[in-house]
Formats: C-alpha cells, sequence, structure tokens
C-alpha cells in the first residue's frame, strides 16, 4: 500500500494538472491576466498588438508590444520571449514582454504550437522539437515586422521556455544575447521526475507513452498525462513549492482558460529523451540566467549554467527570497528581474 502511495505521489509532482474549477473572470479586452496590464491602446504609449502567423502550416497566435512614441521607420531592439510550461502568452510571459516594452524594445510573445489559441491537433502535444521551432519561428516573423532590428535581437525564455531557449540559442545565432528567468528542464523533470522523485518509474512511463503513440497511430483515443483535478486540500499538501504555488498562480491569482498542464502521452516518447542542459557549450552569446534563491527548481539553472563555457559573457543572478513561482508576479521579484534584463540586453542590444 505504501508503495501505490509513492507511486500516485510521484505521478501527481511529475505531471501536476492545473485543471480547477472557480477561475477567475477575465475582463481584459486582451484576455491578460497579469497586474497593470494594457488595456487600450493609446497614442504614445505602450501598444499590444494581436497578430495570428503561420509556422510549419499551423496558425500561431502571438502577441506584440511596441514601445511608447512607435514610430515604424525607426530601429529598435526587439526581444522574443517564450512562455512557461502549461502557460499562455496572456500570463507571465506577457507581463515581462510588457514591461520590456516599455523599457523601448519590440516584444514578442506567442502560444507554443498545439498549445494556447495557437493552432494543431492532437490539442496540448508538448514535443521539445516543436517548442524549440516556436522560438525560432517568433525571430523569423518579429524580424520582418517594421522597426525591427534584427542585429539586436534578443531572447527571454521564462521556466520550460527558458530551456527551450537555452536550445534555440545553441545553434540559431540571430539571437545576440540570451536570458532565462527560472529555467525548467523540460526533459530531464519528465524522465526522473522533480528532484529525481520519478527514477523508479521511467519504464513505466516510457511503457505507456509507447502504447498511447500506438493507439494514436491506430486511430484511436488520444492518451493524456497529467489530466487529473487537483483541489485546494490537496494542492496545500504538496511538498514541493513549484507544484503548490504554481497550482495557486494557474488555477487561482492568474487563471486563463487557454492554460493547462495537459500534454499528450505520447509526448513522453520525445520528452524524456531531451536535455536542455546537453550542448550547453555551444552557447557563444552573452547569457543571463535568474532565478529565486529559494527556488526549488534552481538545480537545473545552475547545472546548465555550470556547463556554459562556450561564453565568455555570462551571469548568475539570484532573486533574494524569490520561489520559482514568485518570480512570474511578485512586483518586488518582478522588479528586480527587470532591472536585471535592462542591464543586460541593454548592453548587448545597445539600447538607444
Amino acid at each position: 500500500m505504501k508503495n501505490n502511495r509513492n507511486q500516485i505521489l510521484i505521478v501527481i509532482l511529475t505531471s501536476i494538472s492545473i485543471f480547477a474549477s472557480g477561475q477567475t473572470k477575465i475582463n481584459n479586452p486582451f484576455g491578460l491576466v497579469y497586474k497593470d496590464a494594457l488595456t487600450e491602446n493609446v497614442p504614445g504609449k505602450v501598444n499590444i498588438h494581436p497578430v495570428t502567423y503561420k509556422l510549419n502550416g499551423l496558425d500561431i497566435a502571438a502577441n506584440i508590444y511596441t514601445p511608447a512614441n512607435y514610430d515604424p521607420p525607426k530601429k529598435y531592439p526587439v526581444v522574443v520571449v517564450a512562455h512557461p510550461n502549461g502557460g499562455v502568452k496572456e500570463q507571465t510571459a506577457g507581463l515581462y514582454a510588457q514591461h520590456l516594452a516599455e523599457s523601448g524594445y519590440i516584444t514578442i510573445v506567442a502560444d507554443a504550437s498545439y498549445q494556447g489559441a495557437s493552432g494543431g491537433q492532437p490539442r496540448n502535444v508538448d514535443k521539445p522539437a516543436f517548442r524549440i521551432e516556436d522560438i525560432r519561428g517568433m525571430a523569423d516573423y518579429i524580424t520582418q515586422y517594421a522597426g525591427a532590428d534584427v542585429n539586436r535581437l534578443g531572447l527571454l525564455g521564462i521556466c520550460g521556455g527558458g530551456g527551450y531557449s537555452l536550445k534555440a540559442a545553441q545553434t540559431d545565432k540571430r539571437f545576440k544575447a540570451v536570458a532565462t528567468l527560472s529555467m525548467f528542464n523540460s526533459g530531464l523533470v519528465r524522465r526522473n521526475g522533480f528532484m529525481n522523485s520519478g527514477l523508479s518509474t521511467i519504464q513505466q512511463r516510457l511503457k505507456q507513452a509507447s502504447e498511447a503513440r500506438s493507439l494514436e497511430a491506430a486511430g484511436g483515443e488520444v492518451r493524456y498525462a497529467a489530466d487529473t483535478k487537483t483541489t485546494d486540500e490537496m494542492a496545500d499538501k504538496m511538498p514541493f513549492d513549484l507544484y503548490r504555488e504554481g497550482y495557486y498562480y494557474y488555477n487561482r491569482t492568474h487563471a486563463h482558460p487557454n492554460s493547462t498542464f495537459r500534454y499528450t502521452m505520447s509526448s513522453l516518447l520525445d520528452l524524456m529523451e531531451f536535455d536542455a542542459a546537453s550542448n550547453m557549450d555551444l552557447i557563444n552569446q552573452p547569457l543571463l540566467m535568474m532565478a529565486g534563491s529559494k527556488a526549488d527548481t534552481y538545480y537545473m539553472t545552475d547545472s546548465a549554467f555550470n556547463l556554459a563555457t562556450g561564453t565568455k559573457e555570462k551571469e548568475l543572478f539570484l532573486i533574494p527570497g524569490a520561489t520559482h513561482i514568485q518570480t512570474y508576479y511578485v512586483p518586488e521579484y518582478v522588479a528586480q528581474a527587470m532591472n536585471k534584463l535592462n542591464e543586460f540586453f541593454g548592453k548587448y542590444l545597445d539600447v538607444k
């Protein structure tokens, strides 16, 4: 019985679902759920521009933020922002994109393929190759945008988007400077469990993923991981800040109907062989990696940072007192992260 309880806990912790009832109603006209989000486009101020573009045959839904007094004939530095696992462009990725626009950047944040408001069937496919391609696709689109300076292109990845940003930057040298916030190594956790809590179930989960792929190939049902509902009481008993605080962020304080941690079980075939920290020596661009000093995910940032031996310009910045999820929205921690981002991108993207 004890072993069964442990296995259930492992499944919950490695693939927690962020489904719940009673989500906050969104009144923002752009669907944004973060504090001080734009509610209208005012001349002379930071503006938001919802766009849709094609990537590998799929419709990608994105928001572009332009700085105050944006003048298309001029040239502006640009930052691509990659959202967390399970997140959408209207949450923390949008918050940082808006703040960067307030600092003078053109920014873009898009929902990942098969997720959020972007196209793709079946829904909630979550393959690393797709997420990396999404980042490259954002770069493709935004560097053609009026006023965008292709030679001053930066990349910011948050949580899982941080891990995928590291992989994108390893080979895509259009990115002149790369930053991550609360980096989450999706493959490492999907394979080994958070803090190696799922080592004993690796082969079991691979078998489930293989069976799910066979079922899809035969035209059967699409099976999902992290497709169970979680209550407040269950969340309160979770031993890790990441999942406990993440539950409240995604379900209560910053809920969005397009946001879900559900993903196709067959995606595990790709996720479990992925490691965001492999080939880190290929990054030769300036690198900034930020994490909360109390984040239980910090071990992932620390590992990847130490492996980044190919760049002479790298910095690890700890936000005092912050946990992983708190860097998404707590004003004092967001302010500290933004101050560092402005310093970093200001230096390497030559903000004028």
